[in-house]
């Protein structure tokens, strides 16, 4: 096998397609989402909406997972908190703050921005391998999430996995050729695309609506009409 092959087509036509049903696929979700309209408030509030907006975006910030006492959920699961917090926190430094990934979006959007040094990026990427494993075994042990967990669920975690450990390894050049590692990346990193409008993964993108939502709720006094 010709892996420069392999990885001219994941880079390229491949990428783009996967980018197309991704953007797509996201879209349409939104749309849905929009559709369904915003519930009218029927009773005056009694703080400020706007206040309660910006409130609950710095309490989600500032908070969470940072000061996890502050929140009843640690001492219930703290795995979860933790190993999920840090998951999180790492994806964005390194999707977002990560040179290599930053060039890509430049490439994308056509401008750029300041990047964190590798060692930083790197700490994180490790850092957030290890969570993704405490969230992998913590599936498979907790019985309540056995139950929960079907197939749909470890996919979500296998394909984001991959693309983690495959850019990790490929970052400090272990175990497989360059080439053939790349490949594998880009690939991994390709179906992820595919897949995330199709799962549960595609949450994200309706992150500022609930943080919306739920900051004029704090806001509100009274019932709903």
């Amino acid at each position: 096998m010709n892996w420069n092959d392999v990885l001219s087509f994941a880079r390229g036509p491949l990428f783009q397609a996967a980018l197309l049903i991704f953007i797509a696929g996201m879209l349409y979700r939104l749309v849905r989402v929009i559709g369904l309209g915003w519930s009218r408030n029927h009773v005056r509030p009694k703080k400020s909406q706007t206040k309660g907006v910006v409130m609950s975006y710095l309490k989600g910030i500032l908070i969470w997972p940072f000061v996890p006492w502050v929140k009843n959920t640690f001492t219930k699961n703290p795995i979860i908190y933790l190993a999920g917090g840090l998951f999180h926190l790492g994806l964005f430094v390194i999707l977002v703050l990560g040179t290599a990934h930053m060039l890509v979006w430049k490439s994308l959007l056509g401008f750029g921005w300041k990047t964190l040094p590798l060692p930083i990026v790197d700490w994180f990427a490790a850092a957030t391998i290890v969570a993704m494993v405490v969230l992998f075994i913590n599936r498979l042990i907790n019985p309540v999430l056995k139950l929960l967990t079907g197939t749909a669920e470890w996919l979500n975690l296998l394909f984001v996995f991959v693309p983690m450990l495959t850019g990790y390894i490929m970052t400090h050049h272990l175990f497989f050729q360059y080439e053939v590692l790349f490949s594998i990346h880009m690939l991994s990193v390709d179906f992820l695309l595919i897949w995330i409008p199709f799962s549960r993964i595609s949450h994200f993108v309706f992150y500022f609506f609930s943080k919306s939502i739920h900051g004029q709720e704090f806001a509100k006094h009274g019932v709903r009409a």
